[in-house]
C-alpha cells in the first residue's frame, strides 16, 4: 500500500502545476463577459433615458417661451449655478447676463433695463426689459417648428462658436430654424440649452442665441 500512495500523490501534484495560476475557468469568463456587456446594456439604457429627459425638458421651455409664461420658464433655471443668457454662438461668462434663479423671479416682472450685449454690425448695447429680452431676442422665431439636435449643432456661420469650451462636458439642445432662398439662407436662427443634472433634474445653466454676423 505504501508503494502505491507516492505514484498517485506524484499524479495529483503534476496535474495541480499544470493549471495556470491565477487564470480564470471557462465558467468564470463566460460570467465575466456577461456581466460586462450587462453593464453595457444599462449604461446605453440610462444615456437614452437622458436623451428622452432632455428632449421633454428642451420642448416644455420652448412652449413656457412660446406663450410668455416665464413663472413656468424660471421653474427650469438651475437652483444653484442660476441661468446665463449669450446673444451669439460666442459665450462670454465675464460679459453675458446672469441671474440666480432667485433673482431671474424677482426681476422678471419689474420694467428693469438691463445690458444683454453688444449688437452685432453696430456694437451699439442691446438693452431690455427680462420680459422684452425673451420675447423679442431670444424667442424671435416660432422655435417650436424648429429643427432639434441634442449635442451637435446645426446653425453655424461666420461667428465664433465656444460653447463646448466654456461648458465642457455639458448637454445641450440646438432648435434651428433654417434660412430662406431669398435671404440666401443667412436668416437662419437658433437656440441653444445647456443644461446641467441637479438632484435627478435637468436644469437650464445657458440660453445661448446664434444667428448669421456680419
Amino acid at each position: 500500500m505504501k508503494k502505491l500512495i507516492i505514484p498517485i500523490l506524484g499524479l495529483t501534484l503534476l496535474t495541480a502545476c499544470e493549471k495556470t495560476p491565477g487564470k480564470p475557468i471557462p465558467n468564470v469568463i463566460d460570467s465575466m463577459a456577461q456581466a460586462k456587456e450587462k453593464n453595457i446594456e444599462m449604461e446605453a439604457r440610462k444615456k437614452k433615458t437622458d436623451e428622452v429627459a432632455v428632449k421633454s425638458t428642451n420642448d416644455e421651455i420652448l412652449q413656457a417661451l412660446k406663450s410668455k409664461n416665464y413663472k413656468a420658464f424660471a421653474a427650469f433655471i438651475h437652483p444653484e449655478k442660476g441661468i446665463t443668457f449669450s446673444m451669439y454662438g460666442f459665450v462670454d461668462p465675464k460679459e453675458d447676463m446672469h441671474f440666480s434663479k432667485t433673482d431671474f423671479e424677482k426681476y422678471q416682472p419689474t420694467k428693469n433695463l438691463y445690458t444683454w450685449g453688444a449688437q452685432d454690425g453696430s456694437g451699439d448695447p442691446y438693452k431690455a426689459t427680462i420680459n422684452d429680452y425673451l420675447t423679442k431676442w431670444v424667442f424671435s422665431k416660432d422655435f417650436t417648428t424648429s429643427q432639434y439636435s441634442l449635442n451637435k449643432f446645426l446653425g453655424g456661420g461666420n461667428s465664433l462658436n465656444n460653447l463646448k469650451k466654456i461648458y465642457p462636458g455639458n448637454d445641450f439642445t440646438e432648435n434651428y430654424i433654417k434660412g430662406t432662398e431669398e435671404n440666401g439662407k443667412m436668416d437662419w436662427k437658433t437656440i441653444r440649452f445647456v443644461f446641467e443634472k441637479f438632484q435627478g433634474k435637468q436644469y437650464l445653466v445657458a440660453v445661448v442665441n446664434d444667428q448669421w454676423t456680419i
